[in-house]
């Protein structure tokens, strides 16, 4: 698999975090591995936000068009031709939001594939309309995300607890490694928390709503981890072995371009990956339902003809 050449942005800020790296190897020792570890994070960050805007969430056209590797003049044709949604209007000035950055991004990969804009209107729209179009054309390939999927949130103890809603729960989230507790800052009275998996309390609390108790959704994700983690290995040593030959773990860095090809390569793994697993999972589970409600069904079918024979 041979990867595209990241834009020069890329490896401009690529470069800039290499080269701290290469003015203090002296720091980077086995009993001290936080000078890697930060700038491994910096990389793939700067990776998968190749065009040196960090996305908010609330952009003006021209970060818009600097997070979507496109332009201004380009973004009005598309809103014009009804490709994208109108922006927020705040006084004179126009806020797009991520919804915008997504379906930009899709936009931007579909006419880069030849497609012409008649063409991804109707695309987007069937997309919309839940006829799959997404899947079919490679969505997940077409939209970069954030390398991670989740960023920690930083909040008081007292509005985690809050959060959680169950001190049992919490405990067991703090013990897991979901939640961190800091001791408070200068100056506060309250003890800290880090917030390690928000969108997973999320959706504990959006299942909890269900009648789902805390205790059985966290002694799943007990279940649950070790072999996502057992899958997660096995797909990134696959990524690894991709891109392991071009480097000689032995000898100095290679140029800033190749190193910031190489990330780029493994981003592009990572969402091919997770589009992946999310696609066979989402199989299996459909699968396992189906045949689990027939089971039952079957079941008190049987019951009720046992009943009325006796």
């Amino acid at each position: 698999m041979t990867a595209p050449k990241p834009p020069r942005q890329s490896a401009g800020a690529i470069s800039t975090i290499l080269l701290g790296l290469r003015r203090a190897p002296r720091q980077i020792r086995r009993s001290s591995r936080d000078v890697v570890e930060n700038a491994v994070t910096q990389l793939f960050d700067a990776a998968v936000q190749p065009h040196g805007v960090a996305a908010s969430g609330e952009y003006r056209i021209e970060e818009l068009a600097q997070l979507a590797g496109t332009t201004t003049r380009n973004i009005r044709v598309y809103r014009d031709r009804g490709l994208l949604h109108p922006p927020l209007r705040v006084g004179r000035i126009a806020l797009f939001n991520d919804t915008h950055l997504t379906r930009l991004r899709l936009i931007t990969s579909l006419l880069d594939r030849g497609y012409n804009i008649a063409h991804v209107h109707e695309m987007l729209s069937a997309w919309e309309q839940g006829k799959g179009v997404g899947d079919l054309l490679g969505l997940e390939s077409a939209i970069a995300g954030s390398w991670a999927a989740e960023k920690p949130e930083r909040m008081s103890l007292s509005d985690a607890r809050e959060l959680v809603d169950d001190d049992a729960g919490f405990t067991r989230m703090v013990d897991l490694g979901i939640i961190k507790v800091e001791d408070a800052d200068p100056g506060q009275d309250d003890e800290a928390a880090i917030i390690v998996r928000p969108k997973l309390i999320e959706t504990f609390n959006e299942l909890r709503q269900y009648g789902v108790a805390p205790e059985k959704l966290i002694g799943l994700h007990e279940q649950i981890a070790p072999l996502v983690d057992q899958i997660s290995a096995i797909l990134v040593q696959a990524g690894i072995e991709e891109v392991l030959h071009r480097i000689n773990p032995g000898a100095a860095l290679p140029p800033d371009t190749e190193i910031a090809e190489l990330l780029t390569t493994l981003v592009r793994f990572r969402t091919q990956a997770v589009s992946a697993v999310s696609s066979t999972l989402s199989f299996s589970i459909e699968s396992t339902i189906e045949s689990a409600v027939g089971q039952i069904l079957g079941d008190l079918i049987d019951k009720e003809a046992e009943q009325q024979s006796d």
